[in-house]
């Protein structure tokens, strides 16, 4: 169990990952979340914390919530610096994380918590425990290899249960039901429009998204004797979302961003090397 926590992984693709995740985290704050800015307004009686804001003292939403969005965009553009530079990647690393998981109890603490932002989170946390990595390094290390490792058990989390509260809360009513009907009916594209007229295909997809949750996405965690089966695997997986959001224009996008966790990103600074001038 160690030597797969632990298996060394490309300082490089850690380094690419950060500057990934701290550039998207504005375009999350200022354009895909910026409803959570809105709670600043909402009565305090309105909001029932997280676990998390019952554990510590956060305080109840207010205008300081306007106050966190700048100072959370304006350090993860510090920190997307600091990873091109490879400067104090923990300090700045853990500044956003924090940050971004407040942003996140702010947002998901009036009824609503969205799964696709766990994976998301736990890859702000363990990036920065890396250290240094700078962006061209050739070298593989244990902490590189434990912190993707980490991530990829909270990308395979996030789909795995998932799908335990699909059943769960849905029966299996959800399975043979008219769930994904009923999702085209109220965000089709045309794209979708005409699997409304061949609804047994809308149920062997629901059929297949549960086989996918719970069957394929473990193997994600496989340690493969060839890397490249779980690049296809995450690239399926990323290839699923594109899809979703084609047809009922609902993607995760925090979560893609995880999942490229799973994927050769230092080979995008190798060949940048090798292109000719």
């Amino acid at each position: 169990m160690t030597g797969w926590l632990l298996a060394p992984a490309p300082l490089a693709r850690v380094a690419v990952l950060r500057v990934i995740a701290y550039v998207f985290v504005p375009v999350d704050v200022l354009l895909t979340t910026t409803w959570v800015r809105a709670h600043a307004q909402v009565p305090g009686e309105l909001y029932v914390p997280l676990q998390i804001g019952r554990l510590f003292p956060l305080p109840t939403p207010g205008p300081w919530v306007e106050v966190l969005q700048v100072v959370l965009v304006l350090a993860a553009l510090v920190a997307a610096g600091a990873a091109v530079r490879d400067r104090l990647p923990r300090v700045t690393g853990w500044l956003v994380a924090l940050l971004y998981l407040e942003w996140m109890v702010v947002a998901m603490s009036y009824g609503k918590v969205d799964h696709d932002r766990f994976a998301f989170l736990v890859l702000l946390f363990v990036l920065p425990s890396v250290g240094r990595a700078p962006l061209r390094s050739q070298e593989r290390t244990e902490a590189a290899g434990w912190a993707l490792t980490v991530v990829a058990l909270a990308v395979v989390a996030t789909y795995t249960l998932a799908a335990v509260a699909k059943i769960r809360f849905g029966g299996w009513d959800w399975v043979d039901g008219a769930t994904l009907t009923r999702a085209v009916l109220r965000r089709s594209t045309p794209l979708s429009e005409w699997l409304l007229d061949v609804p047994v295909l809308l149920t062997a997809a629901q059929y297949g998204i549960i086989l996918m949750e719970l069957v394929i996405a473990p193997l994600l965690l496989v340690r493969w004797r060839d890397p490249r089966i779980t690049w296809w695997l995450a690239l399926g997986f990323l290839g699923f979302h594109l899809m979703t959001f084609s047809m009922i224009t609902i993607i995760f996008l925090p979560h893609c961003i995880a999942l490229l966790a799973l994927l050769p990103l230092e080979r995008l600074v190798r060949q940048r090397e090798r292109a000719p001038a």
